[in-house]
């Protein structure tokens, strides 16, 4: 299964409870569908570059969290159904990282690997 990386800008609220549902449901959606969440991440609330208008009056502070993880093609576009039609959600981008996770960790290797960091005593020669 490949590996992505959603980003997600919600509407802010003061509680949090709203985008505490929606991480639980877009986690349990892949989950369900045999995927693995392998990370959430809170990036916390932000002001937008430009005011934003979804399902409801313009924004221009959102709250922004990331979730990675393996899913087939199809939980993908379900999940992506799901981001458009909820109305906590203002943007939501979704990146492929890899076709596998083991892939992922080739490339990191390679990049180690390839791009060595010169010594002092190379540099001043």
């Amino acid at each position: 299964m490949p590996l992505y990386e959603m980003l997600c800008i919600t509407t802010h609220v003061s509680t949090y409870q709203h985008i505490r549902e929606l991480v639980r449901q877009s986690a349990m959606h892949v989950m369900n569908s045999g995927g693995v969440v392998r990370n959430i991440n809170s990036w916390g609330t932000r002001t937008l570059p430009q005011r934003m208008k979804r399902h409801g009056p313009l924004q221009s502070v959102g709250d922004y969290w990331t979730l990675h993880f393996d899913a087939s093609p199809r939980t993908l576009r379900s999940l992506n159904g799901i981001m458009r039609r909820d109305p906590r959600v203002l943007r939501w981008t979704v990146l492929k990282l890899a076709d596998r996770v083991e892939d992922l960790s080739k490339e990191g290797q390679k990049v180690t690997t390839a791009q060595r960091t010169p010594t002092v005593s190379e540099i001043i020669d």
